[in-house]
């Protein structure tokens, strides 16, 4: 479809927006963010604390990459390397806490039926794209990580200064004896991934490849998201590492000394 007149680009962009499929959220629950991304495109989000966030890899091949930032202190965000230094563990699954760069929890994973997912490689940049696959501009059919994150960021008032190494769900990586790093890939189509919110957040996310993506042409697929309110289960939390309870209890008293009682 041409878009050299207006009318054309205006009849263009609705044709576009009506393609965009909205998921249903779980029964009984109301959705405070529901959108489908497809492989090469992003999205961003500010999510309040206590929202729950669903990842679901559609069909077999999404990588969501995400970065989160402190919605009221955006200089404090995700650090991909506390988040697996403090807790002791590389390899993220349920419980795992993704920790700001000053001790506190941003989100705890809290269901997991994927366990493929990657804190150490990053994403992937306009150089490793355009090597692998021939492009890796924002517009092309193999956009970089890199270059997706910067436009999400751009639109929260975010700069490219601000992007720091993200985390990538749905495509596994394993460090082998020498220290290689090892793809794993995925584990399947409808897999998900649940993360609960423990600070307001701003949410990106850049659905592309994984560096370390053993594929040869770029087949990234659609990634499904899902969120909605609940704070209740911010009191049920059940992991009882020393190194976990000593995060939450940095993030409340944060929350705390911001918002006190009565004020909330």
């Amino acid at each position: 479809m041409t878009t050299a007149t207006t009318h054309a680009a205006k009849e263009h962009a609705r044709s576009q927006a009506a393609a965009v499929s909205v998921p249903a959220g779980p029964k009984g629950v109301e959705l405070t963010w529901a959108e489908t991304v497809p492989g090469g495109r992003y999205t961003s989000a500010v999510l309040a604390r206590g929202t729950r966030l669903r990842l679901r890899d559609l069909d077999g091949s999404a990588c969501a990459n995400i970065l989160l930032y402190r919605a009221d202190a955006p200089w404090e965000r995700l650090n991909a390397a506390d988040t697996v230094k403090v807790p002791w563990q590389a390899y993220l699954g349920a419980g795992h806490p993704l920790l700001s760069d000053q001790g506190r929890v941003l989100a705890t994973i809290v269901a997991d039926s994927s366990g493929h997912h990657d804190a150490l490689c990053g994403t992937t940049s306009l150089a490793v794209n355009a090597a692998k696959y021939g492009t890796g501009a924002l517009h092309s059919e193999s956009p970089a990580g890199r270059e997706l994150f910067t436009v999400a960021a751009a639109k929260n008032g975010l700069e490219l200064r601000d992007l720091p190494p993200s985390i990538s769900f749905f495509h596994g990586v394993r460090v082998e004896a020498d220290g290689a790093l090892v793809s794993t890939g995925s584990a399947g189509a409808g897999t998900e991934i649940d993360l609960l919110i423990h600070l307001p957040v701003v949410v990106l996310l850049a659905n592309t490849a994984h560096p370390l993506d053993p594929a040869t042409e770029f087949s990234t697929t659609a990634l499904e998201v899902l969120a909605w309110d609940a704070t209740s289960e911010l009191e049920t939390l059940s992991n009882t590492e020393p190194e976990y309870q000593r995060a939450v209890q940095n993030t409340e008293s944060s929350w705390n000394a911001a918002h006190p009682k009565g004020t909330r």
